[in-house]
């Protein structure tokens, strides 16, 4: 009997430190190393699928002094200085702002080759605007990216009155490095906010 007793204690114990052994694998196996990124972990239950559309567009640059780009461009700013003060309210109303804006932008004055080029803009920065006002701000962010490069290329298609500055962060998207635009040429780094405020560089100035 005592056998018994001590045979069953040691399967016991047998089990348990496997169970936990096993715990600690799986979550090894689950969980990235700090910094990584990667399609499994990327998160997009809310319907956004990463776009390469903005990356392969070939806009020539305009130096035209377009204000019919104003209100757009002001509503990204918006949400950029949302990101800056990690005010994930503040960067919705922006998001909301934007979709307002291109609603309301007037295309009759555009023609052929850019009005395709446009559309194909108005398309992924609309997406990218309305998931930024119902998301978290990590998921904000994610999709100011890809916002940021929409929005130069618009600034290259048809101009801008504004001076802005175009700045890049070489840590943000995992270390790869990320672009956004300013009206300040001072750095404020909409993708970490206060944890790296002033980690980034102005590459050039527009007007």
């Amino acid at each position: 009997m005592k056998n018994l007793k001590r045979t069953m204690g040691i399967a016991a114990i047998t089990f348990v430190a496997l169970t936990t052994m096993s715990c600690k694998d799986n979550k090894k196996a689950e969980t990235p190393s700090e910094g990584q990124h990667t399609e499994m972990n990327h998160d997009n239950s809310d319907g956004h699928h990463d776009s390469t559309s903005a990356e392969e567009r070939n806009v020539t640059e305009s130096t035209q002094k377009n204000a019919a780009t104003t209100p757009i461009i002001d509503a990204y700013i918006q949400i950029k200085n949302g990101l800056v003060a990690d005010d994930n309210s503040a960067t919705a109303k922006g998001g909301t702002a934007m979709v307002a804006a291109f609603s309301k932008f007037d295309m009759t004055t555009l023609e052929g080759e850019t009005h395709k080029e446009y559309m194909e803009i108005l398309e992924s920065a609309k997406e990218h605007a309305e998931h930024i006002v119902k998301s978290d701000i990590a998921h904000q962010r994610e999709h100011f990216e890809t916002l940021s490069t929409d929005v130069n290329d618009l600034i290259a298609l048809l101009g801008t009155e504004k001076t802005l500055y175009h700045d890049f962060c070489p840590m943000a998207n995992n270390n790869k490095g990320a672009y956004w635009l300013s009206e300040v040429e001072e750095i404020k780094n909409p993708y970490f906010g206060a944890k790296m405020m002033k980690c980034g560089s102005v590459k050039r100035q527009i007007n």
